[in-house]
């Protein structure tokens, strides 16, 4: 038998002389059971939102981008893709020509992220399910059509349901600029507008999406692209990801960077990542705050039982036996709290992944408020309460073990 472990659990539930004891020992644990549920929730909350992000992301980025190292465009034509063709984890390969260019629509300028797109794109782009106006289409015959974001659709006036085309314009890259016209070293094409998408705020207000064709006659070229664009198939692996991604950076060598979502948005990904953690720090200073009562609850028991303390050392008790008893009765305060309080996290948390009970306030892309429950955030949680715990209840029992000699 553990004797401290023992005493120390018959002092936990123990009546006690003074009944403040008990009431501030019961504050003290609804505290920390309070602290580590809403830890709990709030990062389930934050995971939510958190993928949330990375899904409207994913329906814009590929799971791996192929980009030149040097310079803006180049051609696919390496054996390298060969491979990546057979590969049973790749989806879908597709080939873009994207530049930022200014365009015309009824009167209005701006511009905008003119993104050219192959067939494949244009049969299995993700934003098919984001139309929210008009249809995903590229080609209507041979007239080129253009699928809009809904922000700049709504900056520039344009409608699906009108038929004035976009025009495109960009300067030329082979004719020289003449000064006393320069209108004329501008080169620009049409699309007629198709449908509205959106997605998010950033993508919503730049992108246009056009056939590659169009804008390889507004850039002069032939066969170059910007960027070839990787999906995967639905439900891969990160592991076999990150294969597909090691060995085709080896087969296309030095010349070509393969990015993956991270790298493409890093900044993005680090930001959410600090927020997480800055969020967990908060929430963890807010618990040793609470802890605190801890402290006071246990250095008052202590002085209670300054005649069991007596009887122990009569009884051949250790200083050390001693200083164990009342650390693990102080500890066992933070983990009665921490139980409680994880179980009431996690179980808030399933339940509101099942019913959507919390609902998001105003128009939002979700009815309910998004969770997602992380098992290694409730083990860093639960990790970081009881470390909170034990070194609160370490901290009276030092103090007055050199006061008392306990």
């Amino acid at each position: 038998m553990n004797l401290p472990l023992f005493i120390a659990g018959r002092y936990l539930f123990a009546k006690k002389s003074h009944n403040v004891i008990n009431i501030i020992s019961a504050i003290s644990a609804a505290g920390m059971a309070i602290g580590t549920a809403a830890l709990i929730i709030i990062l389930s909350v934050y995971n939510g939102f958190d993928s949330l992000v990375r899904s409207m992301l994913g329906n814009v980025e590929p799971d791996l981008l192929v980009t030149p190292a040097e310079g803006k465009v180049f051609v696919p034509g390496d054996e390298a893709y060969g491979w990546l063709y057979d590969q049973e984890s790749v989806a879908t390969i597709c080939t873009v020509l994207q530049e930022n260019v200014f365009i015309s629509y009824d009167g209005r300028q701006g511009v905008a992220l003119a993104k050219g797109v192959d067939s494949i794109y244009e049969e299995e782009s993700p934003l098919r399910d984001h139309i929210r106006s008009g249809d995903f289409l590229l080609h209507r015959g041979d007239v080129p059509l253009a699928v809009v974001g809904a922000g700049l659709a709504y900056r520039m006036g344009i409608n699906p349901r009108f038929v004035a085309p976009i025009e495109i314009w960009f300067p030329s890259r082979t004719a020289p600029v003449s000064m006393s016209n320069p209108a004329a070293s501008l080169r620009s094409v049409n699309a007629y507008p198709s449908g509205l998408f959106s997605v998010n705020n950033d993508v919503d207000d730049e992108l246009l999406v056009v056939p590659i064709e169009l804008m390889r006659a507004l850039l002069e070229y032939t066969d170059e692209v910007s960027s070839v664009e990787v999906r995967m198939v639905p439900g891969t692996s990160p592991r076999e990801l990150q294969r597909i991604q090691k060995e085709l950076s080896v087969r296309l060598g030095p010349g070509f960077t393969v990015s993956d979502r991270f790298r493409q948005n890093e900044s993005l990904y680090k930001m959410m990542r600090y927020e997480k953690i800055s969020i967990y720090l908060i929430l963890l200073f807010v618990i040793i705050i609470i802890a605190f009562n801890i402290f006071g609850s246990l250095s008052m028991l202590i002085i209670e039982k300054r005649g069991d303390i007596g009887t122990f050392f009569s009884m051949g008790a250790t200083a050390s036996l001693v200083r164990r008893i009342f650390i693990l009765e102080g500890w066992l305060i933070s983990l009665s709290g921490l139980v409680c309080g994880i179980a009431a996290g996690v179980g808030f948390v399933l339940f509101q992944q099942a019913t959507g009970l919390i609902r998001m306030p105003g128009n939002f892309i979700v009815q309910a408020y998004p969770v997602i429950l992380s098992w290694t955030d409730v083990l860093v949680t639960a990790a970081g309460v009881a470390l909170i715990g034990y070194v609160i209840a370490v901290l009276p029992v030092l103090a007055f073990s050199r006061k008392y000699s306990v």
